[in-house]
């Protein structure tokens, strides 16, 4: 059997050794899990991942190659990926390169043939932290100092949002919407999209007097990666959005939307991350099956010094998933609605956006 040329070293000083594919570099980034059964591709490509590599619960990873259609992002900036059984030839008509071919052309290390349950099961039981992919021969020494000397940049949304604004029309255009680009997932543009809603998306750090020169029917607030009280152009942006244009905010756009709003967050021990999470909808009593990816939640307590409701809740641990301002016309979830491949249970609420700005439009008429 080939000798082992991997390891990730934990800060604790856990080993995890395996073999290495996608990129040979060495990195520094937080370890956390995910535990989506497929759609290894859109998570790659999300950069929420920004300086994060994800340990894959699910055992079998590239057997289904990659698609061109796919991609969350045109430049993916996830951290590295961590697998139990890598498939280096896929079976998919779709298949345009395997995993390995992306990884490399992006600059993203993997390793595999690692105990990905023991991985997963400590990271759960003591909480997300720093780990060094490199070198097999690396000493335990060498690489806890390299560890301890480093620190996780704050710059992550910066670093993956649009650098100028563009332009996604739709078909048939009855709608447009600003999109501020914290790290957003082409997914939620297409499913905008599909509803009748041109996007403008702009820089994390535009203007309100530049979004206010196009007169949009709505604001959306992206996903992205990082903590939210380290995006201060936008908290700041959306204290002057709120109340004159209808805002819908998702993942780090909900966590933003919170604090704008005065109330707090804080980073939770592992996360949230994969197609799973049993959400209740407080106002229809309804239970989603949701998708997640975020590190920090909007805290409860703090939610009673504000104008904000709490509209959703997680059943796992009770943390708050949607808040509303109803005479603002906000509202917000911290899961992802427009969730590829899956699940499909939440795509209400792009139609809920909707209809806040048609109500919002016959307001202003009247």
């Amino acid at each position: 059997m080939e000798k082992w040329n991997k390891k990730l070293l934990l800060e604790d000083g856990s080993q995890f050794y395996g073999y290495g594919f996608g990129s040979q570099e060495e990195k520094i980034t937080e370890i956390v899990f995910n535990t989506a059964p497929v759609g290894y591709q859109e998570i790659l490509s999300d950069p929420s991942y920004t300086y994060q590599t994800v340990v894959m619960a699910y055992p079998l990873i590239g057997n289904y190659g990659i698609a061109k259609e796919d991609f969350e992002t045109k430049q993916p900036s996830i951290g590295g990926l961590a697998v139990r059984d890598y498939n280096d030839i896929p079976s998919n008509f779709r298949s345009a390169a395997t995993l390995d071919e992306v990884m490399k052309q992006y600059h993203i290390p993997g390793i595999y043939g690692i105990d990905t349950r023991k991985l997963v099961r400590k990271i759960r039981d003591f909480g997300s932290c720093k780990a060094l992919l490199t070198d097999a021969q690396t000493s335990p020494e060498e690489g806890l100092k390299k560890l301890a000397g480093f620190e996780i940049p704050k710059d992550a949304v910066e670093k993956v949002s649009s650098k100028e604004i563009r332009y996604c029309a739709a078909k048939q255009e009855n709608y447009l919407v600003a999109a501020i680009d914290c790290g957003i997932k082409e997914n939620i543009i297409r499913s905008l999209n599909a509803r009748g809603c041109s996007v403008m998306v702009y820089p994390w750090n535009t203007s309100y007097e530049e979004i206010q020169k196009q007169n949009p029917d709505g604001v959306f607030l992206s996903n992205g990666p990082g903590n939210p009280k380290d995006v201060k152009p936008v908290l700041e942006l959306v204290r002057k959005i709120r109340g004159n244009f209808p805002l819908f905010g998702i993942c780090l756009g909900h966590q933003m939307i919170g604090l704008a709003y005065g109330a707090g967050t804080y980073k939770l021990k592992f996360g949230h991350r994969g197609g799973n999470h049993p959400v209740k909808n407080l106002k229809t009593g309804k239970i989603e099956i949701t998708s997640q990816n975020h590190s920090y939640a909007v805290d409860y307590a703090s939610l009673k010094n504000t104008d904000l409701e709490m509209t959703h809740i997680n059943l796992l641990d009770h943390t708050v998933e949607g808040i509303a301002c109803r005479k603002d016309h906000v509202f917000s979830v911290q899961y992802h609605p427009e969730s590829a491949p899956g699940p499909q249970d939440s795509g209400y609420l792009f139609d809920q956006f909707i209809q806040m700005m048609e109500e919002n439009k016959h307001g202003k008429a009247n």
